[in-house]
């Protein structure tokens, strides 16, 4: 009786941990390699974010954003965003380079997820480059999904879309200047 509620408990604390095991962090590539290699010797710069584009991301995002401001680099007038976004319960790192307000690049950097890492693949990340952001804050084009990886997926896409606004902003703003 006694063995039998001692594996009981062992496998319901089993059940508990099991998802924290699973979600291990992978990191594909440092945020300051992917910067160097991107964009090397770039000059680092913070977008402050206005009322106004605080209201453009929290639309994009569907939710309210945290922060002010923005770091990101730039160089020839190509920006670079290493962003984070939830995917089902962990942040995903990723980092998009724009160039002209079209996706360059973008790469998972450091993926946490315990599913969905097939995100990182260039395979899927490819679609992602020449898109542009239309008036609605969505992509120019359709990004195919991943079978088991819907959430991953839609963190990417949400941070393509947020790092095309933000140099958006930073084009205007260079623009006004």
């Amino acid at each position: 009786m006694m063995f039998s509620l001692r594996v009981v408990a062992a496998c319901g604390l089993a059940l508990l941990v099991s998802p924290v095991l699973l979600a291990a962090e992978i990191v594909h590539q440092a945020p300051a390699e992917f910067l160097e290699e991107q964009l090397p010797d770039c000059r680092p710069a913070a977008l402050w974010l206005d009322r106004a584009l605080r209201a453009e991301a929290e639309a994009l995002l569907e939710r309210p954003y945290a922060g002010a401001r923005v770091r990101y680099c730039e160089q020839d007038g190509r920006t670079a965003w290493i962003l984070d976004e939830i995917g089902k319960t962990e942040p995903i790192t990723t980092g998009v380079v724009i160039d002209g307000g079209r996706v360059e690049q973008v790469r998972v950097l450091v993926f946490r997820e315990s599913r969905g890492g097939e995100v990182h693949r260039d395979a899927f990340t490819r679609q992602f480059r020449q898109a542009t952001l239309d008036e609605h804050y969505r992509l120019d084009r359709t990004i195919d999904g991943i079978t088991g990886a819907t959430l991953s997926v839609w963190a990417l896409n949400r941070q393509v879309r947020l790092a095309l606004l933000f140099d958006r902003a930073v084009r205007a703003r260079r623009d006004d200047a």
